[in-house]
């Protein structure tokens, strides 16, 4: 038992239990620092929340813009988001092979996860929305 005993032992229970929880919730609760959990820090997670290309304007000027952060985990499975590009995303992400062309109009957005895991084998998925 975690706490006290009496009428009020349940709920102090409960309590910090959900204290503990809150404690972890933003790493992982056992210490996942060893090289057996390197697959879990090769995981990123690539956000393109947007990325626009396109002519415009009489001379053809080309406008690029892009929004793309990168998701990662740290040594204890913390996780953190960092401003990223179109330049940084992975071979395999399918949707923007002509960006930086003479200026073919693209519009994409998705969201890209790869992985390496325990054996180093390299697995990835996409979702386009």
């Amino acid at each position: 038992m975690l706490g006290r005993k009496g009428s009020n032992a349940a709920w102090d229970n409960l309590v910090r239990a959900d204290y503990a929880l809150q404690l972890v919730k933003d790493r992982a609760d056992i210490d996942i620092s060893g090289p057996e959990f390197n697959f879990v820090r090769s995981i990123r997670v690539f956000d393109v929340r947007y990325a626009r290309q396109h002519e415009s304007g009489r001379d053809g000027d080309c406008n690029r813009s892009a929004a793309v952060v990168l998701g990662t985990y740290g040594i204890q499975g913390d996780f953190s988001w960092r401003v990223s590009s179109p330049a940084a995303l992975p071979d395999a992400h399918a949707g923007l092979e002509r960006w930086g062309e003479h200026c073919p109009s693209i519009y994409h957005r998705s969201v890209f996860v790869e992985w390496r895991d325990y054996s180093g084998n390299y697995g990835f998925e996409q979702v386009n929305y």
